[in-house]
């Protein structure tokens, strides 16, 4: 299987030691990665931190969620998700109703209309492999927990 190097991706012969290299990889991997999800989520009218929110509420569905939740679960910690919870509300994605328990908390919940782009984004654009198809799955386990370790 040929594949490039990411020596020959940024040009960069050499690296200080295997940290720098492997650290280098990574972050231009997550960028790679990350071009290739917006390219299948245009289609869809969302961006990945609108999707990851979608996500989220679906598997709260049918309970709402609060912001706090939102955010403690968001891949993109750095992502603001009260304007992405705007922006989903403006496309009648999502729902926001203040709670009743609670009239300063805010309900956020998924509309069918939500849950129908998830599964037809299940059906379609999910299913074409980002990369994954490159590795069998004892690799990806061991990448997998290469990168919990290193997070560790």
């Amino acid at each position: 299987m040929q594949f490039m190097k990411i020596e020959d991706e940024i040009k960069q012969p050499t690296f200080q030691n295997p940290y720098q290299k492997v650290y280098i990889n990574l972050v231009y991997t997550a960028g790679w990665l990350a071009q290739r999800q917006a390219e299948i989520f245009r289609p869809y009218g969302i961006t990945l931190p609108q999707f990851n929110i979608l996500r989220i509420l679906r598997g709260q569905h049918p309970k709402p969620a609060t912001v706090n939740l939102l955010i403690e679960r968001m891949l993109d910690k750095t992502s603001n998700a009260s304007r992405i919870v705007d922006k989903l509300e403006a496309k009648a994605l999502v729902t926001r109703t203040t709670c009743p328990s609670n009239r300063r908390a805010v309900d956020i919940r998924i509309t069918e209309a939500g849950l129908a782009l998830l599964h037809q984004m299940d059906e379609t654009a999910l299913r074409q492999p980002i990369g994954l198809q490159n590795i069998t799955p004892e690799e990806a386990a061991q990448l997998s927990e290469l990168l919990d370790k290193l997070r560790g």
